[in-house]
């Protein structure tokens, strides 16, 4: 006869608990032998006497379970006689795991998409626990299960880096199995930033000071794109990039005044941020002309 061993529940990389077969026979002795239909787990098909604990090896997706049948043998005075058999099992979890989450990248005051965390383990159930380097963005800490979508904040000049890691566990059986954290990325852009250019007045027929336009972004590519209110001074109606010098024109008898909105473009990773304008102004003064007063 054999006592019926507990059935165990280990991670994989875990360590077994030792089985000792006992009995509540007396007067001889009794020996054991066993067999084992899983030897992935890191146990031999076959054996004597107790199981010394032993590293579990689970390298798949879902729980490994390993049926042992042990059978007892009783001896005394030269006879050897045998018993029922028992039956019990060692189940080893998979590792926790989780697949790696898509970095983003979105435009200061724009939502961000929701993290949904994901699994290929199965049989049990994997939960995920995330910690961030960079609360600046407006994602707190550390938090667990999924990331809902919130409005990402960067009121600098900068693109801003937030390292999100992400640790899996899988729970089975009672056991509860950590396994290798994901790391990625949340990159929010700042606003595009243009600087106000500088007012001009030139001469009819004189040439305009070429405008090239600033920002203090810094990190990615600002771009800019403008649009003219009065054509008559010889500037296009729109156009992109800096505005070269051209020589402006009044024909009329007084100034003629341009008005010129510059729309700044912050690129990053692939995402365009646009940002608030600026407007200014370039005025043509006529030409100076004189009407005689006639000799008496």
């Amino acid at each position: 006869q054999v006592n019926d061993p507990s059935d165990q529940v280990v991670c994989n990389g875990g360590t077994t608990a030792s089985v000792n077969f006992t009995t509540n026979n007396t007067g001889g002795t009794t020996t054991y032998s066993w067999t084992n239909d899983n030897t992935s787990i890191g146990l031999g098909a076959s054996g004597d006497g107790d199981i010394a604990g032993f590293t579990a090896v689970n390298n798949g997706t879902s729980p490994e379970v390993a049926t042992i049948i042990v059978t007892p043998s009783f001896s005394n005075g030269g006879e050897d006689c045998s018993g029922a058999t028992q039956t019990f099992t060692i189940t080893v979890n998979p590792s926790g795991q989780v697949n790696d989450p898509s970095d983003q990248v979105v435009c200061n005051g724009s939502a961000t998409d929701t993290v949904k965390f994901v699994t290929n383990n199965t049989g049990g159930t994997t939960t995920y626990n995330w910690i961030n380097d960079n609360t600046s963005v407006g994602l707190g800490a550390s938090g667990s299960g999924n990331i809902d979508a919130f409005i990402a904040v960067n009121n600098g000049t900068s693109p801003e880096v937030a390292t999100i890691s992400v640790t899996p566990t899988f729970s089975n059986g009672g056991e509860s199995c950590s396994g290798e954290s994901q790391t990625f990325t949340i990159t929010v852009n700042p606003t595009a930033q243009v600087n106000d250019p500088s007012d001009q007045v030139v001469c009819n027929e004189s040439a305009t000071d070429a405008v090239n336009f600033t920002t203090n972004n810094t990190g990615g590519t600002t771009t800019y794109s403008w649009t003219n209110d009065n054509t008559s001074i010889g500037l296009g109606a729109s156009g992109s990039g800096n505005i070269d010098s051209f020589t402006a024109i009044n024909t009329g008898t007084s100034p003629a005044v341009a008005t010129i909105t510059v729309i700044p473009t912050f690129t990053n990773g692939s995402e365009s941020c646009s940002g608030p304008s600026q407007e200014f102004s370039i005025t043509v003064n006529p030409t100076p002309n004189v009407i005689a007063t006639p000799f008496s």
